[in-house]
């Protein structure tokens, strides 16, 4: 049992070292890909919207504001 608790401690040090360091990955990831994959989700979002927008047919709503007009009051007949 004690060496199965050392070997524990062990990897658990391990893995908070590699955290604490910034893992086992290359540090210039963003350096290199940060803008292809920023453009990449840009240029997604912006197709998905068109493609809404455009050919689903959704009514959205818009304000009716200056195009419906109050009926006209008038007097109650006698």
């Amino acid at each position: 049992m004690f060496r199965f608790a050392r070997a524990a401690v062990n990897l658990s040090g391990q893995t908070a070292r590699q955290v604490r360091h910034g893992s086992t990955a290359p540090q210039d990831f963003h350096a290199k890909y940060g803008n292809s994959i920023l453009l990449g989700g840009f240029v997604f979002c912006t197709a998905v919207w068109s493609y809404v927008l455009t050919q689903t047919g959704i009514t959205w709503n818009l304000s009716p504001v200056g195009k419906i007009m109050p009926k006209q009051w008038r007097e109650p007949e006698e």
